[in-house]
């Protein structure tokens, strides 16, 4: 997309509007705003590890302003990711630590102005590390205190801290990783109801640094606002299904002070099943998909899954 540099020559608002459309494509995947987890705050026992490694394809484009020079922006992205997990007790609650490594390939295309362009991008993500913990409910438990307790309402606060690790090149309009640090902050409750039903409702925002060598310019993003809502049924003891929405906005993207006129806003729909595999393994398979965008990604995406857990 050699010809997109001609629209930074001048650092204007249509220039900068170009970069943040292409900015969106290449830091969604680490920021993860389109991250739909149900029972991320369910608790677990002390002192156990869970292992997990996943896959996922994501398919869609980019919905633009329509003033823009740039149009008909496709991706398709798959991911890999490695992670570890493990659960403690503070201050009398549930809390755990886990790690994530993902490594992306990605094949992005787009018209600008009368020419197509097509650019290919693979190598290792940016690293998120997210801590948790339980403020009200979910007491820390033994395996053996925790396989005797009733299903309580929880409510617990985390925190993801994604790391500039990824692969990135300065010269690149798009690249793997975001050369920046995020931070999302989160609140989420989860209730049990009517024996088998569970409800998980989550509120977040992202804060971002900013990326100081954007194609020799600074890059900024404004806080963007994350909301999920989940509903799970038990199928078994370890088995449950789950339908899951989430909806996001803000991320306002600013070049060089130029700022974007527009905002991200993007609401998604889903759906989760998680089965055991053995004692100690179990696997888990998603798919989503945009349900109204205003502007930013409209992807379809489809993960599955592998977990396995020792401590207990």
């Amino acid at each position: 997309m050699s010809r997109i540099r001609r629209y930074i020559v001048k650092p204007s608002v249509s220039a900068a509007a170009v970069i943040a459309v292409m900015g969106v494509l290449s830091s969604a995947p680490p920021a993860g705003a389109q991250e739909m987890e149900p029972r991320a705050f369910s608790a677990s026992p002390i002192g156990t590890n869970f292992l997990i490694a996943g896959y996922t394809r994501t398919t869609g484009g980019v919905s633009t302003d329509p003033s823009l020079p740039i149009s008909n922006v496709q991706a398709v992205i798959n991911s890999g990711t490695l992670g570890y997990q493990r659960t403690f007790g503070l201050f009398g609650h549930t809390a755990s630590a886990a790690v994530v490594l993902p490594y992306l390939q990605s094949d992005i295309s787009g018209q600008l102005e009368d020419q197509s362009r097509e650019v290919s991008r693979s190598g290792p993500g940016d690293l998120r590390v997210r801590l948790t913990a339980n403020l009200f409910g979910g007491p820390a438990l033994t395996p053996a205190e925790f396989a005797q307790r009733a299903p309580t309402t929880t409510l617990g606060a985390s925190l993801i801290i994604v790391a500039p690790t990824g692969q990135y090149i300065p010269s690149r309009l798009i690249n793997i990783g975001s050369n920046r640090w995020a931070f999302k902050p989160e609140i989420g409750l989860s209730t049990p109801f009517a024996r088998r039903w569970l409800a998980d409702a989550y509120v977040g925002t992202w804060l971002f640094t900013d990326n100081t060598n954007y194609l020799g310019l600074r890059r900024s993003q404004s806080p963007l606002v994350s909301t999920q809502f989940h509903l799970s049924f038990n199928l078994s003891l370890r088995a449950w299904a789950a339908f899951d929405a989430t909806f996001y906005g803000g991320g306002r993207i600013s070049v060089s002070g130029a700022r974007n006129v527009e905002r991200q806003q993007n609401t998604r729909l889903g759906g989760t099943i998680s089965l055991p595999m053995g004692r100690r393994q179990s696997i888990k398979v998603n798919a989503s998909r945009g349900a109204w965008v205003r502007l930013g990604s409209n992807f379809t995406t489809v993960g599955v899954s592998w977990s396995l857990v020792w401590g207990l």
